[in-house]
């Protein structure tokens, strides 16, 4: 790739002078220095761990018993073939991480004393996302947004935060629809408001608690599930033919298991990972697995406040309406879930049957779907999750102000009907502080003269933005 001197990480490959690479092609050497060098990706150890053999382990771990690298590789040869190594000296040195806590988010430590090795991924051996410490990630947690946002919300005043809370709540719940394309019914949106409120009882995740949020969130009865999916599912773009399918989620005997290690991950990582990253983790790995027939998408951005809940962070009803900032930045949504989608894609042959129907055939190890990198999904939760205090809540919170300092000058100062006056209000307000055309028409004959440009002029005294600054 480029002439190095020393082992060098760029941004899309590694550069390896020649002196420091592997010197033979036994795979072994190849998996110690890969540990060594590019980090723990379970992802592909699971395929590759089986197809070394354990004769070359033996030979290995005599020669050198205190090889942290080779104890983890050792570990998780057993661990993937479900087969034990035989004859060999008792594993000594310090103990070994599977990953290194400098280059990943890690979780609690589970000793396994038989090779001096601690597991400390974010998940479990059966079900684990990894998550890069990014520099962008590193400031991201360092920056508090879930302490920000209480501080926040405490600074305003009952009836203020009452105003503010009621109004991310709903729209929170208008722009999760709005991403799947469907507009709740007024009984749907107060459905899924109730459903916000209730995530702050900590209620644990279980299937019957699932299945009863799907049956919540889908309008249409025959989509209402009453377990997790037995058939196959998938996604569809607008090409024609099997390229129309854009994603096909785990077969269906592959989900239980997959659903029963997400659902651990979700009743007890929020409390010891930094909540933010396992809620990014729960909701994109729910769509991933994708559970349900329909309902899905939904449920995943429910899941993302479920987590924040879990982790006692959020309190007094307090939500950060990420959804509404999801909507605002639905490119980088999309392009934050084809992380994975994209390549797990490749791993499938589809063919077209018929419009709509199709046969999909899995053609790789289940492990794509056990084992993936979440870095980017944490990023873009953090991102999320920023948008929606810095911009969404405190966005509302200085309308409802303005909203708030307008109404009382004009009431001083003119009489106006309290319901013709909130329609004027907010509609100046919305419309960059004019009252529109049809606005003046339609009141003409219940709203005093004069009281039209008054109007207009608190909404342009009221905008603590200079006239210029793009809105």
């Amino acid at each position: 790739m480029k002439p190095v001197t020393r082992i060098i990480a760029e941004d899309s490959f590694l550069a390896v002078p020649r002196h420091a690479a592997p010197q033979s092609e036994d795979p072994l050497q190849h998996v110690l220095f890969a540990l060594k060098h590019e980090g723990t990706n379970l992802q592909l150890l699971a395929e590759a761990m089986p197809r070394i053999s354990p004769a070359s382990l033996q030979k290995e771990l005599r020669a050198v018993p205190t090889g942290a690298y080779l104890r983890t590789a050792c570990f998780l040869w057993e661990y993937f073939t479900g087969k034990e190594l035989q004859d060999l000296p008792a594993a000594a040195g310090v103990p070994a991480l599977v990953f290194d806590p400098q280059r990943y988010i890690t979780g609690p430590v589970r000793r396994v004393s038989r090779w001096r090795v601690h597991f400390n991924g974010i998940g479990t051996m059966q079900y684990c996302a990894t998550v890069e410490r990014t520099a962008q990630l590193a400031q991201a947690i360092e920056s508090d947004v879930l302490g920000r946002a209480k501080a926040f919300i405490e600074s305003l005043g009952p009836q203020t935060m009452d105003r503010a809370l009621s109004w991310a709540y709903l729209h929170e719940t208008e722009d999760s629809y709005a991403i799947e394309r469907e507009a709740p019914t007024e009984d749907k949106a107060r459905a899924f408001v109730k459903l916000l409120q209730q995530a702050h009882e900590r209620r644990p995740v279980t299937e019957d608690y699932l299945i009863e949020l799907q049956n919540s969130v889908v309008s249409n009865p025959y989509s209402r599930a009453v377990k997790f999916r037995s058939e196959q599912n998938w996604l569809r773009g607008p090409a024609r033919g099997a390229t129309g399918v854009t994603y096909v989620p785990p077969p269906p005997e592959f989900v239980p298991e997959l659903m029963d290690n997400l659902m651990a991950f979700a009743n007890a990582a929020p409390r010891f990972v930094d909540p933010i990253v396992a809620a990014s983790v729960l909701s994109f790995g729910f769509v991933y697995i994708h559970p349900f027939m329909d309902g899905n998408g939904r449920l995943s951005r429910f899941l993302f406040h479920q987590a924040l809940c879990q982790s006692g962070r959020l309190e007094k009803g307090l939500l950060l309406p990420v959804s509404v900032a999801m909507k605002r930045n639905e490119a980088d949504y999309l392009a934050a879930l084809q992380q994975f989608s994209k390549p797990a894609r490749e791993r499938w042959a589809v063919r077209q049957l018929d419009e709509g129907r199709y046969e999909a055939r899995f053609n790789a190890d289940p492990a794509i779907y056990r084992y993936w990198d979440a870095t980017k999904c944490a990023e873009f939760g953090y991102q999320m999750a920023e948008q929606a205090l810095d911009i969404e809540l405190r966005r509302e919170t200085e309308f409802l102000a303005r909203y708030d300092a307008v109404a009382r000058t004009v009431n001083d100062r003119f009489d106006i009907q309290n319901n013709d006056l909130t329609t004027l209000i907010l509609s100046c307000l919305q419309n960059d502080g004019v009252v529109s055309k049809h606005r003046r028409k339609q009141f003409a004959d219940r709203v005093p003269e004069g009281a039209f440009d008054f109007i207009e002029q608190m909404a342009r005294e009221t905008n603590p933005r200079p006239q210029d600054e793009p809105r």
